[in-house]
């Protein structure tokens, strides 16, 4: 079988069943797993797999720069947005993560709910200018690929706020690598957050759902929920999972 005609069988089995396990398919296929690895490491290294102990997973589509993911998966993203506006209530203060959702959230928020909605990343913190609700923006270290303060600065920063709730975006959510990004420092940022908030929502549009990214950043126990598109039925095996494990699922 010639690579490349592997290679598309790889991607062809991650999309249908979410991962690969080396050694099961190498035997299926009559072929050596030191070859299924080799092709593995090259999507890896292309962007279209993530390399995990034993095999594969699905890569996200939502690691790329700030202005691609504005245009992926935008009408998930909305639905997604009015779901999660709902769980900012009246007289509560809540921690609102980076991202294209995250901005989705706030155009979908009510201008005049009365609120305090903590904000590591400039471009939410602006939308938010005429709004009724008070800002606070977290600073530090502004990585670009994401428009967010992180680092050492926003860290120390972040643990000096408490909150109600944290709307949590990542790039992968997946029954067994859990909640996943594209960076370790953001990965991290994402981690003091979470543990600021008596409450964490996970942000799950459409392109995140079954797929996962290089670097952990919460297990599934350390959620309350992840709010995902009611109207998209692509992850529904990911999400039955999910359900299966406890998982609350937002719809």
């Amino acid at each position: 079988m010639l690579a490349a005609t592997r290679k598309q069988l790889l991607l062809d089995r991650l999309r249908s069943d979410g991962r690969i396990v080396a050694k099961e398919l190498a035997a299926e296929l009559g072929l050596s797993e030191d070859s299924i690895r080799r092709d593995l490491r090259e999507l890896d290294a292309a962007g279209l797999a993530v390399r995990v102990y034993g095999g594969a997973l699905p890569a996200s589509p939502a690691v790329a720069d700030y202005g691609v993911r504005e245009t992926v998966a935008t009408d998930s993203k909305t639905r997604v947005a009015r779901r999660a506006a709902q769980l900012i209530e009246p007289g509560s203060t809540v921690i609102l993560d980076g991202g294209t959702t995250a901005l989705a959230t706030v155009r979908a928020l009510d201008p005049g709910r009365e609120c305090t909605i903590i904000t590591h990343n400039p471009t939410v913190a602006a939308a938010l200018l005429h709004h009724t609700a008070e800002v606070i923006i977290l600073g530090g270290r502004l990585f670009k690929h994401s428009a967010v303060a992180s680092g050492a600065a926003a860290v120390e920063a972040a643990m000096t706020v408490s909150a109600d709730r944290f709307l949590l975006g990542v790039t992968g959510v997946h029954e067994d690598a859990g909640l996943t990004t594209g960076d370790a420092d953001e990965a991290a940022m994402k981690r003091t957050l979470a543990s600021r908030a008596a409450e964490t929502f996970v942000l799950g549009s459409a392109e995140k759902i079954g797929a996962a990214s290089r670097y952990q950043v919460l297990t599934w126990d350390a959620v309350d929920g992840v709010i995902v598109d009611a109207e998209d039925a692509a992850g529904a095996a990911t999400l039955s999972a999910l359900e299966r494990r406890g998982v609350s699922v937002l719809r």
